[in-house]
């Protein structure tokens, strides 16, 4: 079950990328733009690598962190059709750094997880 459970959300995580790409180039009014899907990665990438650590395992919590990069990185790059999804100026910066950096210190969270109180005294 927690495979499965891992599974999932590993590609919640990918799907989220995706749509976090494509719809990167939002525009307000036709001329401000208005990059949401930052805010939509900030909340939802450290989501994802909290559960993983709490419901799968604690070692499993880079799993959906992992799959949101790849697919950031894959997708952003060499995109359907072989078009270039990822922007290039400061909009792709920033959902980079708005994914990856709240979902890396949720990891340092889930890793820190104290051990078990008879595995400390063996020695």
């Amino acid at each position: 079950m927690s495979r499965l459970l891992l599974v999932l959300l590993v590609l919640d995580a990918a799907l989220l990328a995706v749509l976090e790409l494509f719809f990167l180039p939002l525009y307000v009014g036709g001329t401000i733009p208005f990059p949401v899907t930052v805010l939509l990665a900030a909340l939802t990438t450290p989501l994802l690598v909290r559960l993983a650590g709490r419901l799968v395992a604690p070692r499993a919590a880079f799993a959906p962190l992992v799959a949101w990069v790849l697919v950031i990185v894959i997708v952003g790059l060499f995109g359907p059709g072989g078009d270039l999804v990822l922007l290039q100026d400061w909009r792709a910066l920033l959902l980079i750094a708005g994914g990856a950096l709240p979902a890396a210190m949720s990891l340092g969270g889930a890793l820190a997880v104290p051990p078990k109180k008879g595995a400390a005294s063996r020695g």
